[in-house]
């Protein structure tokens, strides 16, 4: 990459000191710094201290107008807050003159001789309308990602700002240095690494929730974050490479660039893989000035669609679970619900009394309307429907060949009348998708007769109950009958969609759960990693998940390897079991290197200790700089031991001297914010980075799950700076040729 040049009170360390003053330059740009705080406060206040006018005028709705006014004001408020540890920017373009800003316009927010912008989270502008920080989902602002030697976007030089990781004495973080790169005219080079800034912001020591990149988005990153609204962006992302931080910027980026669309088609949310994970990214949206987005995990989405359904106290066996969610039953629920509406041999002839006057509809005719609409029906529901009205419209036209004169009312009413209902209930029985799947899942034959072969008589067997529910009233369900339900319901009648997705970790959700998140949203960004796919009915193909969601033929598949996160030391290692896992996948690169990041270590005796462990999580929290997250990861069945024994003395005492006071994940509240060191069941890790990692007996977590292999290179990639193995047991053979 080009040079830049650095300028602060020292080098670039990761904690950067704060600058004497006497660089004239950093005393500039410290100025622009509290311009923009004070600008901000007006912002915010302007909006809390201006009085919103009541509307009123005759009608119900002014009250609800002025409850919608009032609450616009509020959220407007807090998007304005001055947050202490978030810099309002943390970058500037010089421009080519008119590259910007146009001559009436240009002034003192163009720099004079050169159109000069500063990057941040949010815009920023004084009374008189001129910016101050422009917001970095804006147009403008795309160059300071994507510009280079290569291709300088009329950029003349980046610079980049460093500040204090804690506020100083203003109560806000300090700006103390900045780095200069010449853009235009510098020479085109193959990029070696990254500035000092950017480095030194990307191995900051992490303690508590995951924060954004929205400093350091890389320009391959950038593509996909502005991909548009209308594209289903599909993401392979080895481990640090930043696919869930994509996922995340994306969103902020599109409820900047179509935000009055989303609300029209109902918003944007995000899917992710369990609560601990949606802990550890939910202070990245509202740093971005997002504070109102849905964050659920799937479990959470189907059950709100039915809020009163008793659920089962057991987990179901995994065969059973696997059957449930396989594609094949998409077809089986078609099957079952559509057995109902049938063309026999019974149908009768339709008559309909008005008064004196009979108006009949043979039933041959009734035989031909019957079977034009199981032709063309697409939903259950809807064609029951769709048969009363043209049922109805038969007799309709018996009435005008009479001399009549029927309306719409007329025909609605010959819909709804006794006869019409009586042959709908013949060939068209109403059907509740709670009735269909009880007796699929409790009646053998039928469920035989609705696989139509596609599934094995053990398949069958391990769907049925092995004791039914009397009636489908005392039924309790599972989670996967959940998505059955809402498959059915889809198949008796459309429910609406949302604008957007946002699914991470796709890769672990079955065939049907996709079903049902692809009926929800108009598009959506996929985001996940086949080689981390963890559940039995986890999915191989992208291309199978794209197709589940009916996304296929839209969706843009994009493969991250490049990691800036994870060591190079750690990916390679977790690397090895790659062969095992994904053979197709890229083999991950790192642009991080970092001396002393692997330990593997065989431990005397026939377990690992409560001492092992100690002095492991000291090596690594003394390397850090007794700063940033330290996580001890162990299969799901030893981690309560691990945790009780960290706890006891003497060990706490030694642990408390250290500052690394034990939490629990799962169990201990909060427990990601609140302490630095972290117990954390392999099964809940997926998706969470760690400064350094323990990971306890790495034979126990393979063992301990039928994907075992996945989830151990889940575990071994949640460090960033350190991963020390400890292993009493012989390691997995894949693993057998890494060096510690």
């Amino acid at each position: 990459m080009p040079s830049a040049q650095s300028n602060a009170a020292e080098d670039l360390p990761n904690e950067p000191a704060i600058d004497t003053g006497a660089d004239p330059e950093l005393a500039v740009e410290r100025a622009h710094l509290d311009a923009a705080h004070a600008a901000l406060e007006l912002m915010h206040a302007e909006v809390v201290e201006t009085d919103t006018p009541a509307i009123v005028y005759a009608g119900a709705d002014s009250y609800w107008d002025n409850k919608f006014y009032q609450w616009s004001r509020e959220l407007r408020a807090e998007v304005l807050l001055d947050q202490p540890k978030i810099p309002l920017f943390f970058g500037r373009l010089d421009c080519e003159p008119g590259a910007v800003f146009d001559r009436a316009e240009r002034g003192s927010g163009s720099g004079g001789a050169v159109d000069r912008i500063y990057i941040g989270r949010r815009h920023i502008r004084e009374p008189d309308g001129t910016p101050l920080v422009i917001d970095w989902r804006a147009p403008v602002a795309v160059p300071f990602y994507r510009a280079g030697p290569a291709d300088p976007q009329r950029v003349l030089v980046r610079r980049r700002h460093g500040f204090s990781h804690e506020p100083g004495p203003s109560g806000y973080v300090e700006l103390t240095a900045y780095e200069d790169e010449p853009v235009s005219g510098a020479p085109v080079a193959p990029a070696e690494g990254f500035s000092n800034l950017v480095t030194a912001e990307i191995e900051r020591p992490r303690s508590g929730p995951m924060r954004d990149i929205v400093a350091t988005i890389q320009p391959d990153q950038d593509v996909l974050v502005r991909a548009p609204l209308d594209t289903t962006i599909c993401v392979q992302g080895a481990p640090g490479t930043g696919k869930t931080a994509v996922g995340l910027h994306r969103i902020a980026y599109l409820l900047y660039a179509e935000r009055t669309r989303l609300a029209r088609d109902g918003g944007i949310a995000i899917i992710g893989p369990n609560q601990s994970f949606l802990q550890y990214i939910r202070h990245v949206l509202p740093a971005l000035g997002e504070v109102f987005v849905q964050q659920l995990t799937f479990p959470d989405l189907i059950r709100r669609y039915f809020p009163d359904h008793a659920m089962a106290a057991d987990d179901e066996p995994t065969a059973t679970v696997t059957v449930k969610g396989d594609a094949r039953m998409a077809e089986v629920t078609r099957r079952a619900l559509w057995s109902g509406a049938r063309l026999g041999d019974d149908v009768e002839a339709l008559v309909y009394s008005q008064g004196a006057s009979r108006f009949r509809v043979p039933d041959y005719e009734v035989r031909e309307i019957v079977a034009g609409v199981l032709e063309t029906a697409t939903r259950y529901a809807a064609g029951r429907t769709t048969l009363a009205q043209r049922l109805a419209h038969a007799v309709l036209i018996r009435m005008e060949q009479r001399g009549g004169t029927p309306d719409d009312r007329t025909q609605n009413a010959v819909a709804r009348s006794a006869p019409v209902r009586r042959i709908l209930d013949r060939v068209w029985p109403q059907r509740s998708p709670e009735q269909v799947l009880y007796r699929l899942l409790s009646d053998a034959d039928f469920l035989a007769e609705s696989t139509g072969g596609e599934l094995t008589p053990e398949e069958q067997k391990a769907l049925r109950w092995p004791k039914p529910y009397r009636s489908v009233k005392s039924a309790r369900w599972s989670e996967a009958d959940l998505v059955l339900l809402d498959e059915l319901g889809d198949l008796l009648e459309r429910g609406p969609r949302r604008g957007h997705l946002v699914v991470d970790e796709a890769q672990d959700l079955s065939a049907m759960q996709l079903r049902a998140l692809g009926r929800r949203c108009r598009t959506a960004t996929v985001l996940g990693d086949l080689a981390q796919a963890t559940t039995p009915y986890a999915t191989t193909s992208w291309q199978a998940v794209l197709d589940q969601l009916g996304a296929s033929e839209s969706a843009e598949l994009v493969e991250l390897t490049r990691g800036f996160r994870v060591p190079a030391a750690i990916i390679e290692y977790a690397a090895r079991l790659l062969p095992a896992l994904q053979p197709d996948l890229a083999e991950p690169v790192s642009l991080r290197r970092a001396e002393g990041a692997l330990e593997v270590m065989t431990v005397d005796g026939h377990e690992v200790t409560a001492d092992h462990i100690l002095q492991a999580c000291l090596r690594i929290d003394e390397q850090g700089g007794r700063a940033g997250s330290i996580g001890i990861i162990a299969a799901d069945a030893e981690i309560a031991r691990v945790f009780d024994v960290l706890s006891a003395e003497p060990v706490r005492s030694r642990l408390d001297r250290a500052g690394l006071v034990p939490g629990m994940l799962g169990s201990t509240e909060n427990a990601l914010e609140h302490f630095r060191l972290v117990c954390v069941p392999a099964s809940l890790a997926k998706g969470l980075e760690f400064d350094g990692v323990v990971a306890v007996e790495p034979a126990r977590i393979v063992d301990a799950e039928p994907r075992g292999l996945n989830r151990l290179y889940v575990v071994l990639t949640r460090a960033v700076s350190a991963l020390t193995v400890l292993h009493a047991l012989p390691l997995p053979a894949e693993l057998l040729n890494a060096t510690a």
